[in-house]
């Protein structure tokens, strides 16, 4: 059994407990707001990393990644090999007016050539200029914090235990090796 005007008066009582508290008003072009250390701000562009398997701007939901390549021959490496073609990054630009911030394009690179960056002062007065071009997205790599570190008391990854395991036997066949190399022949 509810009492009429109970609601109303838990409504009125926390408007009055709001009322009284200080506000908190922060002074934001004088003072930078503390972000989280992972914060989504924009994408930067690690350029180097990027083969432009074209998998970012293919996944992406709004199609705001723009990139043209072109295709340049590699010299043989070694006398009597094959030459090689390789793609050529000529531009990687992000349109952030139709961008969701998903993160998609960032999961699915498989060179790790894109990474958030807490960037977040990027407005413009005109919605053409937020195409950001891969200068832009190179300047804001640089912003990217460092990742975590990693838990001491997790377990090793698999690619590292595989590695150790293949360079210990490595180091165990050289110990063999030079261990019967040094002993002297024995009489027949």
């Amino acid at each position: 059994m509810s009492v009429p005007g109970s609601g109303l008066a838990k409504g009125l009582a926390v408007t009055l407990r709001t009322m009284t508290r200080k506000s908190v008003t922060e002074q934001y072009p004088d003072v930078q707001p503390d972000l989280a250390p992972r914060t989504r701000g924009v994408i930067g562009l690690f350029e180097e990393n990027c083969t432009v398997c074209m998998l970012c701007a293919r996944e992406c939901p709004d199609w705001c990644i723009y990139i043209d390549s072109h295709k340049e021959t590699v010299p043989a490496a070694a006398p009597g090999g094959r030459e090689r073609s390789r793609n050529v990054l000529d531009r990687f630009a992000i349109d952030f007016s139709l961008c969701m911030y998903c993160g998609i394009c960032i999961e699915v690179c498989p060179f790790d050539a894109l990474f958030w960056s807490p960037e977040f002062e990027y407005a413009e007065t005109d919605i053409r200029e937020l195409t950001h071009e891969r200068d832009k997205l190179r300047e804001w790599m640089w912003t990217v914090p460092a990742p975590p570190a990693l838990d001491p008391a997790a377990e090793e990854p698999k690619e590292l235990a595989a590695a150790r395991k293949a360079a210990d036997k490595l180091a165990a066949e050289r110990a063999a090796a030079e261990q019967q190399a040094t002993e002297p022949e024995g009489d027949a």
